[in-house]
């Protein structure tokens, strides 16, 4: 295998297109608004320190204080009592009777010149919504049905960001990654606020103490599997679909977990427009310094970069460049994970299957093994 790729950020991804709602969301935190995840993605983990450091005269220095300093030694997390759980919970809220969260704080994450925006969204749920990583809360926006008149606005999804514990530590938050979704009319090119996502409008538009209604937990297909610490887990995402990665990643290298300690690989593919739109980039960055052997890092930037043809560069390009690291590493026994948008997948299996023919391989028949042996998680939207 070779050595954990420091220099293998290469570009290309598929945006979010206008007008989905299908995007995730984020949030900084509460009562400091000026704190930026593109700048400062030790935010969390600051909160955690910050506990123990009540009495400095120096609190900036907490917060200012980067990943690789204060990841000398891992955050403890609580209560130890959500390892407790057999099963993951599974829908203890409905549609019908929603449990009524608050919003603690919301930070755009990309930068200026991002196509878009995606916001970070951490949300007080009081403990009473626990979730495990890989799952999604449902968000109910507020107001009418527009198709159904009389009716509240139907649930949408959004994947989890956050480990159980979520970004204070303490099990009583959750973050979500969210894409600002807006309509841009293609004759005009004027955008027409009529055609706005109504939900991740209203999760990008909320304020602190704002209430949201939620629903969930759900999912079980993107579950991390914990049976073997020493895994390895090959995880591909274009866009907000990082979010359950960044929850899997901040168990495996932030949280000091008594019951979970990884030391197997964690290799990340995530797919954006440009720089400006890498989500938690300095975060998975402090990741790979500090743990070179446990985790790996690769970037499809498509408006940046060109793959081997001389067109854009995409998360499949990505892919193809390490098919055979991957296969071995399938072969092996490895989880491969999928989440994004569903225009993901098609250019993703042409590739792996003409990797597989390459090999002298049936993929039909290497995807039905994978999905058999429960190698195989896919969420798209």
């Amino acid at each position: 295998m070779a050595s954990p790729a420091l220099g293998s950020q290469v570009a290309a991804a598929a945006s979010v297109p206008v007008g989905s709602d299908c995007c995730f969301k984020g949030t900084a935190l509460k009562g400091n608004s000026n704190l930026n995840f593109r700048n400062k993605p030790c935010i969390g983990m600051a909160l955690a320190w910050k506990n123990k450091t009540q009495q400095s005269r120096h609190l900036n220095k907490v917060f200012c204080m980067s990943v690789q300093q204060a990841s000398r030694s891992k955050v403890a997390v609580k209560p130890i009592e959500l390892e407790n759980a057999k099963e993951p919970p599974l829908n203890l809220y409905k549609p019908k009777e929603p449990y009524t969260a608050t919003i603690v704080s919301v930070e755009r994450i990309v930068g200026p010149k991002a196509p878009g925006e995606t916001c970070h969204i951490v949300i007080d749920h009081g403990g009473n919504v626990p979730y495990w990583e890989g799952q999604s809360y449902g968000v109910i926006p507020p107001g009418e049905n527009p198709k159904k008149p009389g009716s509240p606005n139907t649930v949408r999804l959004y994947s989890i960001a956050s480990t159980r514990y979520g970004d204070s530590f303490d099990g009583k938050t959750t973050s979500l990654c969210v894409r600002r979704a807006v309509y841009y009319d293609p004759e005009t090119g004027e955008e027409d606020p009529s055609k706005k996502g109504i939900c991740s409008n209203f999760l990008c538009d909320s304020k602190p103490g704002d209430k949201v209604q939620i629903t969930g937990p759900s999912g079980k297909i993107m579950l991390l599997p914990e049976d073997d610490p020493k895994a390895t887990h090959i995880m591909i995402a274009t866009g907000t679909g990082v979010a359950p990665y960044r929850g899997y990643l901040r168990r495996m290298f932030m949280e000091d977990v008594p019951t979970f300690k990884f030391g197997g690989l964690a290799w990340l593919f995530l797919g954006v427009a440009n720089s400006d739109s890498l989500l938690y980039d300095e975060e998975f960055t402090n990741y790979l310094q500090q743990y070179p052997y446990n985790f790996r890092y690769d970037k499809a930037l498509s408006r940046e970069q060109k793959n081997k043809n001389g067109g854009k560069m995409y998360v499949q390009d990505k892919i193809e460049e390490y098919s055979d690291e991957i296969f071995k590493l399938l072969d092996g026994g490895a989880h491969i994970y999928f989440c994004g948008l569903k225009g993901m997948m098609p250019g993703i299996q042409d590739t792996l299957k003409r990797v597989a023919e390459q090999r002298g391989e049936s993929w039909d028949q290497k995807l039905s093994q994978l999905k058999k042996n429960k190698q195989w998680h896919v969420e798209v939207y």
